[in-house]
C-alpha cells in the first residue's frame, strides 16, 4: 500500500539569474547573490522543469555531485527543481541562530508545509499538484558552503554561516526532482505526496525486517 501525505505549496519561486559556467565564479562569489530565486504566483511546468528558471532543461553538466563522471560530462537533468520545507528551513534557522531563512536565498523553486521530514523522503516519491502537474523526487538536495554565502551576508554578526551551513543544514535542506507530468502549480495549491517504498539499507534490513 502506497502511504500518502497531503501539504500545501507556501512559495513558488523561479531562479532567473543565469547559472555560473565554472565552479571557479562559484568561489569567487562572495555573498552567494547568484542562489536568489524570485516568488512568482504561478508558473508553468513543462518536461524541461519551470518555463523561465535557470535549472530548467533535459541535461546538465556532471559536477561534484556526480563523481562518476568527469565534471562537465553532458548527463540527463533530475535536478531540475528545488523544493524546502517551510518547518524544516524554521528548524535550520534556529540551528545556525538567524532570525529566518527565505526561501529565496537558497534559490529553491517552491516551499511547501505540512510535508514530515520533507528532506529525508525517498527517492522516487512524487508530488500531484491540482493543475496536472507531477514531480519526482530525485534526492536531498545536500547541502554546500555556497547557502552559506548568502546567509553570511544577510546576518554579518553571526559568526561562521559560510563553514556552518554545510552541517546543520544535512536533512533540512529539502529535495531536488524533475518533471514526470507537465502543468501549472500556483502559490496555496494543495500538494499530495505518494512516498516511493524504502530500499533496505547495507545490512539488508528494512522497517526491523531481514530480507535475502
Amino acid at each position: 500500500m502506497i502511504r500518502t501525505v497531503q501539504g500545501q505549496i507556501v512559495e513558488v519561486l523561479i531562479g532567473e539569474r543565469p547559472l555560473l559556467a565554472t565552479l571557479g565564479e562559484k568561489q569567487a562569489s562572495p555573498d552567494g547573490a547568484y542562489l536568489v530565486s524570485t516568488p512568482v504566483s504561478r508558473v508553468s511546468v513543462t518536461l524541461d522543469g519551470f518555463a523561465g528558471d535557470r535549472h530548467a532543461g533535459p541535461t546538465r553538466r556532471a559536477d561534484g555531485r556526480t563523481p562518476f563522471y568527469p565534471r562537465g560530462t553532458l548527463i540527463r537533468n533530475s535536478r531540475q527543481v528545488s523544493i524546502v520545507a517551510i518547518e524544516e528551513l524554521a528548524a535550520l534557522a534556529a540551528a545556525l541562530g538567524v532570525p529566518q531563512i527565505a526561501p529565496a536565498w537558497l534559490g529553491a523553486n517552491l516551499a511547501v508545509s505540512g510535508i514530515p521530514h520533507l528532506s529525508r523522503l525517498p527517492p522516487g516519491s512524487r508530488l500531484f499538484f491540482p493543475h496536472e502537474a507531477t514531480l519526482v523526487l530525485a534526492a536531498e538536495n545536500m547541502p554546500c558552503v555556497y547557502p552559506g554565502k548568502a546567509l553570511q551576508a544577510r546576518f554579518p554578526l553571526v559568526p561562521e554561516l559560510v563553514a556552518r551551513f554545510p552541517q546543520c543544514a544535512r536533512g533540512l535542506r529539502g529535495v531536488v526532482a524533475w518533471v514526470e507530468r507537465p502543468g501549472t502549480i500556483e502559490t496555496g495549491d494543495a500538494v499530495r505526496v505518494a512516498m516511493a517504498a524504502r530500499l533496505p539499507d547495507a545490512a539488508g534490513r528494512k522497517a526491523g525486517r531481514t530480507t535475502r
